[in-house]
């Protein structure tokens, strides 16, 4: 599910998007404790029908910064439906009301069913459903026609353009094999769409059909948007979920959500509304790993650059590759996300190396993306001027798997002439652990040199630029953790729910102006 305007401006409240100098801080996308309804109640399926609870309950407006923050939709009812086995009875007939389709009626007491009878329209992939009143029917017929338009389109690129399995359907509903989605009134909920998995595909476990459910009119007012330029993202993200439950509706949240965004690009590259996550993800806040995902986060939102960045470099179908490993069917890789990531990079260099070298391109994002004149800047843990006067600067600072810090070093007006140069002592984790390190470096004709830090086995490298008033702006050392070692199935954020095996390395940086 797309997090609403409204919740995104929770985090922004708290955000740092800007390149300050400052040093290691608690991120504002740390885990925050879900509250039971239940006290003493220690259950994890019971866990995934409170989130679901609170994904559809009613929304508290706060004074100025909106509703407070809540699980997404689509990942709480996929969890549900997962957990649903585990549940007691009364908790499945609570499950099953929260993963009703708007048509099974208005017995729902969280106000998802229709209460009048519904019509539909079908073209030859999808069936769209309305109704003619109440607060759930779309202003006009013609706004139902246009969102079935929409869901054709997104169809033809995204399974027909871009080559993925089609959604897994089901012939128990009149709809038979095409793909049903549901108008419905969201807004008043803060949220744009959502779709829900809904029967296992026969043989498979983590396999599934699902349908989807869009607002009956995104009205401005309620998303801060032209409703056409809503209904475009979320039709490409939400469509992409369903797409996502036929390869491994399990899979890890980051990578469901990070490339439903990404997808949003792909679709509706003129609308721009995924920007809005940007200060979230690595562009703006490298030290937070890449596959946190929480649900009261849009760092899974945010980093849609990384696709963007594999994208731009080995074509758009290396998304599909990954799916492809990750995915749960018969031929397919069954693999969790990292591992599926890793495994289509083998070939690219590796993991190691690409991510290096995208963590310290983010430094310079109007370089690096097409539209990063735009983006934020990339949030630093130090900036430095040096010079005769102060010609030494040293800094030690830990750094999580998956995620990276950056170090800006500049040289001030006492560095004249070209005989001056810096030179960078780096000490990080073994390579065998993840320890990497990558150097851009902006002359003064404007020209961004780039390259990696040798580091040997022991983590240990030096590197020597010139570094002058004449020659050189400024020099980013960008520090990495590439570790993807987890222990998995241990409830925690990350790939396979693990717990990584290489946080808070170490890494020590001995910077020295000489001539």
């Amino acid at each position: 599910m797309r997090r609403s305007l409204a919740a995104v401006l929770v985090t922004l409240a708290t955000a740092v998007t800007a390149m300050p100098v400052l040093s290691t801080t608690a991120d504002a996308s740390a885990p925050t404790a879900i509250p039971r309804t239940t006290p003493g109640q220690d259950d994890p399926a019971h866990d995934a029908l409170q989130r679901a609870v609170r994904a559809f309950a009613p929304v508290k407006r706060e004074r100025t910064t909106g509703p407070s923050a809540r699980p997404d939709a689509t990942l709480a009812l996929r969890d549900l439906f997962g957990a649903r086995a585990r549940l007691s009875d009364d908790d499945r007939l609570q499950a099953d009301r929260l993963l009703a389709r708007p048509t099974d009626g208005a017995s729902d007491p969280y106000q998802n069913g229709y209460t009048v009878p519904s019509t539909r329209k079908c073209s030859r992939k999808v069936c769209l459903h309305w109704v003619n009143s109440t607060a759930d029917a779309p202003p006009s017929k013609a706004w139902a026609m246009t969102s079935l338009r929409m869901m054709d389109k997104v169809w033809k690129y995204e399974v027909g353009r871009l080559g993925y399995r089609k959604p897994r359907t089901d012939r128990r509903h009149s709809s038979g094999p095409k793909f049903d989605v549901y108008l419905k009134e969201l807004g008043n909920q803060f949220i744009y769409g959502y779709c829900a998995p809904e029967y296992l595909v026969p043989g498979t476990r983590r396999v599934a059909s699902g349908f989807c459910v869009l607002d009956n009119d995104f009205a401005k007012a309620q998303f801060g948007a032209p409703p056409l330029t809503s209904l475009r993202v979320t039709a490409a993200h939400e469509f992409f979920h369903a797409i996502q439950f036929g390869y491994d509706f399990r899979e890890d949240t980051w990578l469901m959500e990070s490339t439903a965004t990404w997808m949003e690009e792909q679709f509706a590259d003129s609308a721009n509304d995924n920007r809005r996550y940007l200060p979230y993800g690595q562009v703006a806040q490298p030290q937070v790993p890449l596959d946190l995902s929480q649900p009261n986060s849009s760092a899974q939102y945010g980093n849609w650059a990384f696709w963007e960045y594999l994208s731009r470099r080995h074509g758009r179908s290396i998304v599909k590759k990954v799916w492809q490993k990750a995915g749960a069917y018969r031929g397919a890789g069954r693999r969790d996300s990292t591992p599926a990531l890793k495994a289509v990079l083998r070939s690219r260099g590796g993991f190691p190396k690409v991510f290096s070298a995208y963590a310290s391109a983010n430094t310079i994002p109007a370089r690096t993306y097409p539209e990063g004149k735009a983006w934020p800047a990339a949030r630093a843990t130090r900036i430095t001027t040096l010079g005769r006067g102060t010609r030494t600067t040293s800094l030690r600072t830990r750094v999580d798997h998956m995620a990276a810090k950056h170090v800006v070093l500049r040289p001030d007006s006492t560095l004249k002439g070209k005989k001056w140069r810096l030179r960078i002592k780096v000490t990080a984790p073994r390579r065998a652990v993840g320890g990497r390190a990558y150097l851009i470096v902006k002359t003064t004709r404007g020209k961004w040199v780039r390259r990696p830090v040798a580091l040997n086995r022991k983590g240990r490298g030096v590197t020597s630029i010139a570094f002058s008033r004449r020659t050189t702006r400024s020099a980013i050392l960008t520090l990495v953790n590439t570790s993807t070692r987890f222990r998995c199935r241990q409830g925690e954020p990350y790939t396979c729910a693990g717990t990584p095996r290489a946080d808070n390395r170490l890494f020590t940086v001995k910077a020295t102006v000489r001539r």
